[in-house]
């Protein structure tokens, strides 16, 4: 999918493939919902996002969508969904 948002290309074809996270409910289960993360060669962070009638994503043209992420919200969507060696190849060791 590609985006653009305040003048900035959000491509996920181009941009490098983090990881996702889905709720194990079917595609055409009204709540099922799927993210996946992604780093642009600038630096940036972006969700693709999709999901069923009854999520954020309904309010989308094809019922998904990109989103930017600051630095912040894609260490705690790692934090929250990915396992610690995705979260130190991509951040850094953090402090213990």
């Amino acid at each position: 999918m590609k985006k653009i948002i305040n003048g900035k290309m959000y491509n996920t074809e181009t941009a490098t493939y983090i990881g996702y996270h889905d709720n194990n409910l079917l595609v055409n289960d009204f709540y099922y919902c799927c993210q996946e993360l992604y780093h642009k060669r600038t630096g940036e962070f972006f969700l693709y996002g999709q999901g069923g009638l009854s999520t954020e994503y309904a309010a989308y043209r094809g019922r998904e969508t990109i989103i930017p992420l600051t630095e912040e919200e894609a260490k705690r969507w790692t934090e929250d969904y990915l396992d610690a060696d995705q979260y130190i190849a991509l951040f850094g060791e953090p402090e213990e």
